[in-house]
C-alpha cells in the first residue's frame, strides 16, 4: 500500500505540474521552495545536529494556532533546538518575520521516502507534531523506524473530509498506528479518529488551541505590533467600519453590493476588505474601483491619518486580527461560499459582533457553539447576509450583546495549552513539568 501510495504522489504530481508552473509564472508561487520541499535545507539549518522539536503547521490559521505551545515548549525544553515547517508561503513569511521563538522555518518536504529521509537526517527530531489533521503516511513510518515520537495537536476530522479518511481506513489503520498520540478539539472528533483506526487509549480531548492562541502578550512584541498597525486606521469613533476578513472569490461582490446599501443610510461607513490569498489583493482592488468605491491599500495608508476612502483592502499578511479591533461588525468569509470557512474566534476574542455563512464544515463545532450561545450570527444565504448586516449596523445594543456574549465563550473555553502539555509531556519528559495531568481521555462507546 506504501508503494502505491508514493506512486500516486508522483502521478499527481505530474498531472498538476502545469498548473504549478502557471502559479510559479504569475504569482511567484513556489519558486525557491522547491528545494527545501525535496529535502534540501540550507547547509547551516542544524550544522551541529542537534536533536530538536519539529512542529508543522500548514498555514497562517494553523500557525497562529500553535504560536503558544511552541512558546511552551522551548521553555520545557531548552536544551532542544525547535524547527517549524509550512506549507503556504504566506506561512511562511509570517512566520520568518512573526517573532516566533523558533531556531529555523522551512517548507514541509513531499511526501516520498527518499525525501523525508533526506529531511530527518538534518532536522533530528526527538519528536514531531503535525497541527490539526496532517497525516503524512511516509513520514510517519520513518518516524516510527526512527524512534521519534509523533502527536496530532489540535486534531480535528470535519464531516466533509472523515467519509474520504473512512474509505481507506484499511491503509489509515496502519498509517495512524505511527501516531503515538492524538489531542483532539471535541469527542466528536475523537469518535472520527477511533472510526478510521486510531486505537481509543491514544486519543485525549484537549479542546480547541484556538481559544488559547488568542491570549494577548500585554507589553511584549505583539502589542507593540498591534499598536503599529491601528495607527494606520485611526477611525473616528463614530465612523461605522464593516471588516470583511479573509474573503474568497465570489464573496467580495456580495458584500460590496450589501456596501452600498450601507453607504446609502450610513455615508460616513467605511469598509475594510481582507482577502483570504495574495494572489488576489491586485483583483480585489479592481473590483471595488469597478464598482465605483474610492478605494485604497493598507501599504498606500498614511500613518496616524483615518483614512478617507470608502473602502481599504488589506494588502498585507497577518495583521487582520488586528485590524478586527476597530470593526463595528466584523463578517468571516469563505462561509458565504463552500470552502469551509475560517477562524471566527479572533473578532469574537476582540468583543466584535460576527457574522458568519452555512458553509463553516471546517469550523462545525465552534460555529455550533456560537449560534448556541448567541454569540454569532450565522446566515443561510447572500441575501440574509446583507439583511443581518445592516440590521446590526443600526442597533448598537444587540451589537453590545453579541460581542459580549463572543467574547465571554472565548474565555469559558481556555486551557487546551495545558492539557495537550500534559500529553506531550508524557512523549517527551520534561524535569521542569508543572502542568496538570487531569486531561480527560477518550473512551469509545
Amino acid at each position: 500500500m506504501y508503494v502505491l501510495y508514493s506512486a500516486l504522489i508522483v502521478v499527481f504530481a505530474l498531472a498538476v505540474s502545469p498548473w504549478l508552473a502557471y502559479q510559479a509564472v504569475r504569482y511567484r508561487k513556489y519558486v525557491g521552495s522547491l528545494g527545501q520541499r525535496l529535502g534540501y535545507l540550507p547547509v547551516a539549518f542544524n550544522i551541529d545536529a542537534e536533536s530538536s522539536i519539529w512542529i508543522h503547521a500548514v498555514s497562517v490559521g494553523e500557525l497562529l494556532t500553535a504560536r503558544p505551545l511552541i512558546a511552551a515548549l522551548r521553555a520545557r525544553h531548552p536544551s532542544l533546538r525547535v524547527f517549524l515547517s509550512t506549507t503556504t508561503r504566506s506561512a511562511q513569511e509570517l512566520a520568518r518575520r512573526g517573532g516566533l521563538d523558533v531556531d529555523a522555518v522551512f517548507y514541509f518536504p513531499f511526501d516520498l521516502g527518499f525525501v523525508v529521509r533526506r529531511t530527518l537526517d538534518l532536522v533530528k527530531p526527538r519528536l514531531f507534531l503535525m497541527m490539526e489533521t496532517e497525516i503524512w503516511p511516509n513520514l510517519l513510518r520513518e518516524c516510527r523506524r526512527r524512534g521519534v515520537k509523533t502527536a496530532v495537536v489540535n486534531g480535528r476530522l470535519s464531516a466533509r473530509s472523515f467519509p474520504r479518511y473512512r474509505l481507506v481506513r484499511g491503509f489509515f489503520r496502519h498509517v495512524l498506528a505511527d501516531i503515538d498520540r492524538f489531542c483532539v478539539q471535541s469527542d466528536e472528533s475523537a469518535r472520527r479518529f477511533a472510526e478510521i483506526g486510531a486505537e481509543a487509549d491514544r486519543i485525549t480531548v484537549t479542546g480547541s488551541l484556538k481559544f488559547d492562541s488568542l491570549e494577548s502578550q500585554v507589553g511584549g512584541p505583539q502589542a507593540r505590533t498591534k499598536e503599529r498597525v491601528l495607527r494606520y486606521f485611526r477611525f473616528a469613533a463614530t465612523r461605522p467600519v464593516l471588516v470583511a476578513g479573509s474573503t474568497m472569490k465570489g464573496e467580495e461582490a456580495v458584500v460590496l453590493r450589501m456596501f452600498r446599501r450601507l453607504k446609502a443610510a450610513q455615508p460616513t461607513a467605511v469598509l475594510v476588505l481582507a482577502p483570504r490569498h495574495p494572489e488576489r489583493f491586485d483583483e480585489v482592488v479592481r473590483l471595488a474601483q469597478q464598482e465605483g468605491f474610492r478605494t485604497e491599500r493598507r501599504t498606500d495608508l498614511p500613518i496616524d491619518a483615518e483614512p478617507r476612502a470608502g473602502v481599504v483592502v488589506l494588502d498585507t499578511i497577518g495583521e487582520l486580527a488586528t485590524v478586527y479591533q476597530v470593526g463595528t461588525v466584523v463578517f468571516v468569509g469563505g462561509s458565504l461560499v463552500p470552502t469551509g470557512g475560517h477562524n471566527i474566534l479572533e473578532p469574537a476574542a476582540c468583543g466584535r459582533p460576527v457574522v458568519f455563512g452555512p458553509h463553516m464544515h471546517n469550523f462545525a463545532e465552534i460555529a455550533a457553539a456560537f449560534v448556541a450561545n448567541d454569540a454569532g450570527v450565522q446566515v443561510a444565504s447572500a441575501g440574509a447576509f446583507e439583511e443581518q448586516v445592516l440590521a446590526l449596523m443600526t442597533d448598537p445594543v444587540r451589537r453590545a450583546r453579541l460581542g459580549a456574549a463572543a467574547r465571554a465563550l472565548v474565555d469559558r473555553n481556555r486551557g487546551a495549552k495545558d492539557k495537550t502539555l500534559a500529553v506531550l509531556d508524557a512523549l517527551l519528559p520534561s524535569a521542569s513539568s508543572r502542568y496538570p495531568s487531569n486531561v480527560r481521555p477518550f473512551r469509545a462507546r
